[in-house]
């Protein structure tokens, strides 16, 4: 991590070790003073309940200001032995070891697992707070050098775990969501939607990339990608650039959205916005609709707003910036009142600060005892007093809607003080055997889960 890494060898590197050492306390330094803000909103407001389901009791807002609650753990990854803790009837084994910050997950048809591995850019503070939010990502090994590459596992023996692997692409630029339609390859960096063509069963691609549609790199950097069920068309998430939208709409335009790309003419168009930082994608296939998982804004509280999963209406208006949860209004944004009239209530909360990012549909029974549902990788949150998320969940549908409670599949990834994370995870699929496989960037590792039979 570049925090803790400081090499010996002249001035310069003396500098760099100073400058390290700076960031890293002064991170502390603002942390410590958002926290003691935060216990003191504590002690008055009590500790809010967590914000899940379809009619969750949200907490008023209330701006945590120039000082917000800044917490995040050390990445310490897992010790060897080591692993999640897989819930009654499951187990977990590792599937593929010592990848470098590994995000996403695309099955081919020929059962080879592709891993897209890339982080966000480390770059110069803009602001005090954001020296410290920056030398905080740091440490959590959130923020530092990207792999840029996609990676190919292949389970040939059937045992569980990928005894090949391959560098099936690189030199891209932050690669995150990936799709096959055909014979194209596609894959969503974080600038571009670009296409490969690809053979079956072939372990590398080195033909050059054709760029189909341009997006604004910068903030929420991921771009993931669903095909439609007749690969027709292509869904593609970007997020916006800021929290708040407090560098202008200008700067937003095209972002905060759903964008759907036609596969035979090329037309791309925004399928539905307002959804500040959509990323995990899914069909539910009883009734044909789009899911997806969102990041709403910080800076208003522990549980407020939530993050949600939330069926995607075509042309559809999610609220950000200027409203959340249907029409609650943010007074910290320059308001559209059309727009607030405009956007719709979410379908189910998901916990505030979550940061809800893999998104899978289970068919019943893919885990024992488990009926159909949406599978959610969540990354864990930052801007809260207690840490939330650090857990892969599942929430039961019937009838093409959440249906009860979550239920944890994986836990563990917390050290039981908060100070460290052993993982975190991202992207969620289901494996060429039915197991379910999940991305874990601070462990490096592609987690396994199965029946424990």
């Amino acid at each position: 991590m570049i925090d803790t890494a400081c090499r010996p060898g002249g001035a310069a590197h003396a500098d760099e070790g100073f400058r390290v050492s700076f960031s890293t306390a002064f991170a502390r330094l603002v942390a410590v003073v958002g926290g003691t803000a935060r216990v003191a909103r504590q002690v008055t407001q009590g500790s809010p309940a967590p914000a899940w389901g379809d009619a969750p009791s949200i907490p008023k807002a209330r701006p945590q200001g120039s000082i917000p609650t800044l917490k995040m753990p050390t990445a310490r990854g897992w010790m060897p032995g080591q692993a999640p803790v897989a819930a009654s009837g499951l187990r977990v084994n590792a599937f593929a070891t010592d990848l470098d910050h590994p995000r996403w997950i695309e099955v081919l048809p020929n059962g080879d697992v592709l891993v897209a591995e890339a982080m966000s850019m480390d770059r110069s503070p803009r602001s005090l707070f954001d020296y410290a939010m920056v030398s905080t990502m740091r440490r959590a090994a959130a923020m530092g050098v990207s792999a840029n590459r996609i990676t190919l596992l292949r389970d040939a023996d059937r045992d569980g775990v990928a005894e090949i692997r391959e560098t099936f692409l690189d030199n891209l630029n932050q690669p995150f969501g990936m799709a096959l339609i055909g014979d194209t390859f596609y894959v969503g960096n974080t600038d571009a939607l670009v296409a490969f063509p690809y053979t079956p069963g072939a372990t590398r691609i080195t033909a050059p990339a054709r760029t189909l549609a341009t997006f604004k790199p910068g903030g929420h950097w991921t771009r993931s990608l669903l095909r439609s069920p007749d690969g027709s068309k292509l869904y593609i998430g970007v997020g916006s650039l800021s929290n708040i939208a407090e560098q202008g709409m200008e700067v937003e335009e095209g972002r905060a959205a759903i964008h759907e790309y036609d596969v035979a003419t090329g037309a791309i168009r925004i399928f539905a916005g307002g959804l500040r930082n959509a990323v995990g994608m899914a069909w539910e296939p009883n009734t044909g609709a789009l899911w997806t998982v969102v990041n709403e804004r910080d800076g208003l509280g522990d549980e407020t707003p939530p993050d949600y999963l939330t069926s995607v209406q075509d042309g559809g208006f999610y609220g950000w910036p200027y409203c959340y949860w249907g029409q609650t209004v943010d007074d910290r944004v320059p308001q559209d009142p059309a727009m607030v009239a405009r956007a719709i209530t979410p379908d189910y909360a998901l916990g505030g600060h979550t940061a809800s990012l893999g998104l899978c549909w289970l068919p019943a029974e893919t885990l024992p005892g488990f009926p159909d549902g949406m599978a959610i990788g969540q990354h864990g949150s930052w801007n809260r007093s207690t840490l939330s998320g650090y857990k892969l969940v599942f929430v039961p549908f019937a009838h093409g809607r959440p249906a009860g409670a979550p239920r944890d599949i994986l836990s563990g990834f917390l050290a039981p003080d908060e100070r460290e994370s052993y993982g975190r995870p991202v992207g969620v699929a289901i494996g060429p055997d039915g197991a379910v496989l999940m991305a874990d960037d601070v462990g490096n590792v592609i987690w396994r889960v199965t029946g424990a039979g």
